[in-house]
């Protein structure tokens, strides 16, 4: 076992079982397999995956509240499927455009039998649910601007928009839309990672 996995959880302040463990290496293991015909991700080495997609998404756990959250833009699976196995009480919808990374989501659903975790293959404007969601998030899915304009419908009544994003993104804070405001700004550490990570929470007024 790569010894990363035990010094970034610990660090991350993740506290596993062993069954959660083997379910997020064998996650790794999943998404290289994928990764060599279906191109899900820039990232070719999995020991690199380990930092920079696991606990990359491990790193916002502690900042997401609510009973079920919508990852929009989830690619192949990120933050999703860390964060469905680190919180099985918590419900997770997987929504993304792309149908091979959508059907790698739902095979990873299968292998880790993970009971909380929706796939959705649809652009989230369009998408027709009747759900409501605590928690919306992104990670590097799109502008602030149009994280907040498609997926707030999708939003509850007191839900939370979490934009995750490299630096703080001066820039497009300009365009955030009125009726919305920034709640709070988290600058993240992640173990192994070189570079600035923020996660930007907003809610609407």
């Amino acid at each position: 076992m790569d010894e990363r996995w035990d010094s970034g959880l610990k660090t991350l302040n993740c506290t596993l079982n062993d069954d959660q463990i083997l379910k997020l290496q064998q996650y790794v293991d999943l998404l290289n397999r994928w990764n060599k015909t279906y191109n899900l991700t820039a990232v070719r080495d999995p020991k690199d995956m380990i930092p920079l997609h696991i606990f990359d998404s491990l790193v916002v756990a502690d900042y997401i509240k609510g009973d079920n959250c919508l990852d929009v833009g989830s690619g192949a699976g990120l933050p999703t499927i860390p964060l469905a196995i680190l919180q099985p009480q918590r419900q997770f919808t997987a929504l993304d455009t792309n149908s091979k990374k959508t059907r790698f989501i739902q095979q990873a659903v299968i292998e880790l039998s993970l009971k909380n975790v929706n796939v959705e293959h649809v652009r989230v404007e369009k998408w027709k649910t009747d759900e409501k969601f605590d928690a919306i998030i992104s990670r590097a899915f799109a502008s602030i601007y149009d994280f907040v304009t498609t997926s707030s419908l999708h939003l509850s009544e007191n839900g939370i928009l979490y934009a995750m994003k490299g630096r703080f993104p001066e820039g497009e804070m300009q365009y955030l839309p009125k009726e919305y405001r920034l709640l709070d700004s988290h600058e993240l550490e992640v173990p192994f990672v070189d570079g600035q990570r923020h996660l930007l929470e907003l809610k609407k007024q």
